[in-house]
């Protein structure tokens, strides 16, 4: 009898400890580049020093899965783990090619491995910062407010960022166009390339399935980034991608090399409208619109929200208070142009993004992508590219829109 009632005492204190909901300050769901960004902001600005975070993913994050391109005028939040910039890029076809001035810009890159762990490594330095490593089942809410469930627990928290997009749960996006690539990590056994010059665009390669480009990031003369990327409805064979680049490091009359390692990303360039709030969770990162629609940038979006964030938390002590409506409505505009002209490839996207470049100050291109410019600045970057398809796209998209 007595070791039945222990029995049933353990089963007991065991159903409770399952069902307790842990509570926190904060909860950021998913722990890639906006959430890492989040927290590692939070944590400068002295935010967490009293209060507490659960940071959930379901994965460590200690590969190098990526990397990530953005330009910059000064020193940002992660400087100090800046691989490589450059000052200078070039632009390429077949009838032409011209190098870039980008001041007051660089363009910089940074390793998905040193990303992360300096990001862990600045979180590991708080008490206050929990960590769990199971996927997020799903968030709900109810009369005490947000309830996350992850592994076989529950836990609450004041304000939830979520980096997981709903529709990406259900596995689609229904974007207009996905933007997928591959890249090599080259190393060759002659010097080959100008470490302080990389290639922005180099549109020598086949068209026929999207609007394709190589980049070329080099680290010295002879390691450089070589990455394939097109634009198209749907991704190619698998062999594709790699063929594409066989070719093309063989027509720059690279013999001898090796790949050292490789990477993949699929970018979705849609018009879907992501929700920026529901309740106390704010969606960040491509989740919450973070993503450029038309280029696939993310990085810099990221940090803009993320410092936008901890300026709400600082000044009002929610996240709320410097909401915006996402981007302004013109560059929504504008980025739906791009992918309607993108997708039905009138004209085609390599001569709409080399005219950009020849017709314009390339920092002016790069502040426009940022979506600083002002409407003056704007006015002449629409006049410098094809008016009637353009003018076409434009009203379909303003009565869309």
């Amino acid at each position: 009898m007595e070791n039945t009632a222990n029995r049933i005492l353990i089963l007991v204190q065991l159903y409770s400890t399952i069902n307790t909901k842990s509570s926190y300050d904060f909860i950021i769901a998913g722990a890639g580049c906006a959430g890492l960004s989040l927290a590692v902001h939070m944590a400068r600005a002295g935010i967490l020093d009293n209060k507490r975070l659960l940071i959930i993913d379901k994965a460590r994050k200690t590969v190098n899965d990526r990397t990530w391109c953005f330009w910059e005028k000064t020193k940002g939040p992660f400087e100090e783990i800046v691989f490589k910039s450059w000052n200078r890029a070039w632009v390429r076809n077949e009838k032409s090619e011209r190098c870039l001035d980008l001041a007051p810009y660089a363009y910089k890159m940074i390793r998905g491995i040193d990303f992360y762990s300096l990001c862990n490594k600045i979180l590991s330095e708080y008490s206050s910062i929990d960590r769990l490593y199971v996927p997020v089942r799903d968030i709900s809410f109810d009369n005490s407010g947000i309830i996350v469930s992850a592994g076989e627990h529950q836990y609450t928290a004041d304000y939830v960022f979520n980096s997981i997009a709903r529709d990406e749960k259900q596995g689609h996006l229904n974007p207009e166009l996905l933007q997928h690539f591959k890249g090599w990590f080259l190393e060759t056994t002659e010097d080959i390339f100008n470490p302080e010059e990389a290639t922005l665009m180099d549109f020598r390669v086949p068209q026929q399935n999207g609007t394709a480009f190589v980049y070329t990031m080099p680290f010295s003369s002879r390691k450089a980034l070589i990455e394939y990327t097109i634009i198209s409805p749907e991704l190619l064979r698998s062999e594709a991608y790699d063929d594409a680049l066989t070719k093309y490091v063989h027509d720059l009359g690279i013999i001898n090399y090796n790949v050292a390692e490789s990477e993949f990303g699929i970018i979705p360039m849609t018009k879907k409208k992501f929700p920026l709030r529901e309740k106390n969770m704010m969606y960040i990162g491509t989740a919450g619109g973070q993503t450029k629609a038309s280029s696939g940038y993310t990085f810099q979006f990221i940090q803009k929200q993320s410092a936008t964030i901890v300026q709400s938390l600082l000044q009002t002590g929610q996240p709320f208070s410097k909401l915006s409506k996402g981007l302004a409505r013109r560059f929504r505009w504008y980025d739906n142009v791009l992918l309607h002209i993108l997708k039905n490839n009138n004209p085609a996207g390599k001569e709409v993004f080399d005219i950009l470049f020849a017709k314009n100050k390339p920092s002016q291109v790069l502040q426009f992508l940022d979506n600083e410019t002002n409407l003056f600045q704007e006015l002449k970057i629409m006049r410098s590219v094809p008016q009637i398809p353009f003018l076409k796209a434009g009203f379909k998209e303003f009565f869309n829109y």
